[in-house]
């Protein structure tokens, strides 16, 4: 339920024994259906993310990260001290921020990981609580790093925490959240992050912690022993908050998938689709082996395995979360997108053998013709680069009354797979519309309007000041040529003077974008533009309120989208 060996062996038994009791190639004949006029979502690659996925010395490099859309890393504290898997401190959060940030990836910072030991060893409390000041004001002089979404109090409490030595567990969650309050009142705060969850634990824990006023801000736990616990875990977390009358906590897994997991394509398939499905903020991938890999996806540091590839199809995912149902609970299941600007479905899926199917419905937007892409990505563990997904078939099909049933045959278990959708007359050559609320947000929040592209936006753009609260929205696009671009941003802004926000782009010089006034706060349909100078690939692009290095915008915006001609 973490990621040292020493713990791979305590623990992992059951969650491998869990793995293989019920393998997915034992039965065949499933079927996923993906119903895209059901959006539940907006696409925010929730589940892109890694335990000590970086290290120092941009590892992996940048070209990896870039694709695969990195959500969110839960790193190690300032001054880190772990030595996982024997390997030398690495992947301390300040010095990898500049990274993340180019990225476009949030981190929470793991306190415990200070210590040099897994399972960590307690010294004293006022060993303890020194290191707590030291760890908080190491941060707040970082005054160039804004993307440290929250303070993670300890790791695995359920199975680390020295309850002999240092007292009960939740007293000492008491005791270290009003000590990490004292120094920074902003910066959310996670928890409990216990290795499994277990509701006698978590109900425990939790009245504890709102009759003494410290809930967390985010509500963490760890996924490692099978993805069918998934969607029952987060239903009983929320019974659980609501009965205890806790007003809903945002739910971070930041540790998901076994050893015998979390290099196998086809078994993650079902990880995303589950956590997607469930509603969390953010996910990371478990660390078990080597860091600065983003958890096996990049071995050489700049070569993708296997299951990089899962995470590109992700990655290219934009516009809506669309609802999937599987007929087996063990077995087949998947994760699917719809881009309603270019009209495309993207369906990932896998975990299961032998010939299965997919059925979609609600394409009629597609038109009564469509070209079907299917591709797959082999199992070649946390070693071996895979250069490229491998193309099944490209077929023309017939849609009829919005409905397709696509046969897969010869599924590998371990393999996954994709299943891309557009219309036979084609699609735009690259993505031009890119929506704000599935770009990297920081300290603002994804709404809902009628109005809006997509019927989804970004507001409360408010803050500026501190590295803290920088509100500012980030941008990953990847256009075709370097050339100068026209971007066009549609926006709202209710304040009924001019407002202004910060632009900038791959880390370079800030320029300004105005937004006049608009009818009312919500409401969308006005435009600015503005030129940008591109690279080939990918490029990052900011619109902030507040962000490093820019003084602050002024009144109000809310953002729509970006789109780039």
């Amino acid at each position: 339920m973490s990621r040292f060996r020493v713990l791979a062996l305590a623990l992992v038994t059951t969650a491998t024994a869990l793995v293989t009791a019920s393998p997915p190639a034992s039965a065949a004949g499933a079927t996923l259906t993906v119903n895209v006029a059901q959006p539940f979502r907006p696409v925010t690659h929730v589940a892109s993310g890694g335990l000590y996925g970086l290290a120092e010395n941009s590892r992996p490099a940048d070209s990896t990260l870039l694709p695969i859309k990195v959500n969110s890393l839960t790193q190690p504290a300032p001054g880190v001290g772990q030595r996982p898997n024997g390997q030398p401190p690495g992947g301390d959060s300040l010095l990898v921020s500049p990274q993340a940030t180019r990225v476009g990836a949030g981190e929470f910072i793991r306190m415990p990981d200070i210590y040099p030991d897994f399972p960590y060893r307690w010294v004293s409390w006022d060993d303890w609580l020194a290191k707590v000041n030291t760890m908080v004001n190491a941060r707040l002089s970082a005054t160039t790093v804004s993307n440290v979404i929250g303070w993670e109090l300890w790791n695995e409490p359920d199975y680390t925490w020295n309850t002999a030595a240092a007292g009960n567990f939740n007293d000492a969650w008491v005791r270290t959240y009003r000590a990490v309050r004292a120094l920074d009142t902003l910066t959310p705060i996670v928890g409990p992050s216990t290795a499994t969850y277990n509701r006698s634990w978590m109900q425990s824990f939790l009245t504890n912690a709102k009759n003494t006023g410290t809930l967390p801000d985010i509500i963490c736990w760890h996924e490692l022993q099978n993805p069918t616990r998934i969607a029952s875990d987060i239903a009983d977390y929320r019974n659980l908050e609501s009965s205890l009358g806790i007003s809903p906590r945002r739910i971070s897994i930041n540790e998901y998938a076994a050893t015998s997991e979390v290099d196998v394509p086809g078994r993650i398939a079902s990880y995303v689709a589950k956590l997607e499905r469930g509603g969390v903020e953010s996910a990371h991938r478990a660390f078990w082996y080597e860091y600065g890999t983003m958890n096996g996806l990049v071995v050489n540091n700049n070569q993708p395995t296997g299951t990089w590839w899962l995470y590109k199809w992700y990655g290219d995912m934009a516009g809506s979360m669309v609802t999937t149902t599987t007929t087996t609970t063990t077995g087949l299941d998947g994760f699917a997108s719809y881009d309603g600007t270019r009209k495309i479905v993207n369906v990932v899926f896998g975990n299961e053998a032998g010939t299965n199917t997919v059925n979609l419905t609600g394409l009629g937007a597609l038109g009564s013709s469509v070209r079907v892409t299917l591709t797959s990505t082999p199992s070649s563990g946390r070693f071996t680069a895979v250069t490229a997904p491998t193309t099944i078939s490209t077929t023309t099909r017939t849609v009829s009354g919005g409905q397709l049933s696509v046969s897969v045959p010869n599924m590998v278990a371990t393999s996954a797979y994709q299943l891309a959708v557009e219309p036979a007359s084609g699609v735009p050559a690259y993505q031009q519309r890119y929506e704000a609320e599935n770009a990297s947000v920081f300290r603002a929040q994804r709404l809902s309007a009628a109005s809006a592209s997509g019927g989804g936006y970004v507001g409360r753009i408010d803050n500026s000041g501190t590295p803290r609260t920088d509100s500012y929205v980030d941008f990953v696009v990847n256009v075709p040529t370097a050339r100068s671009y026209t971007m066009t941003i549609g926006y709202a802004n209710g304040t009924g003077t001019t407002a202004t926000q910060g632009l900038a782009y791959n880390g370079g010089s800030w320029g300004t974008v105005s937004y006049p006034p608009t009818a009312a706060w919500g409401e969308f349909g006005a435009t600015v533009s503005t030129a940008v100078t591109l690279k080939a690939g990918y490029n990052v692009i900011r619109l902030a309120k507040g962000s490093p290095f820019f003084s602050g915008g002024t009144g109000y915006a809310e953002l729509d989208y970006i789109q780039l001609t």
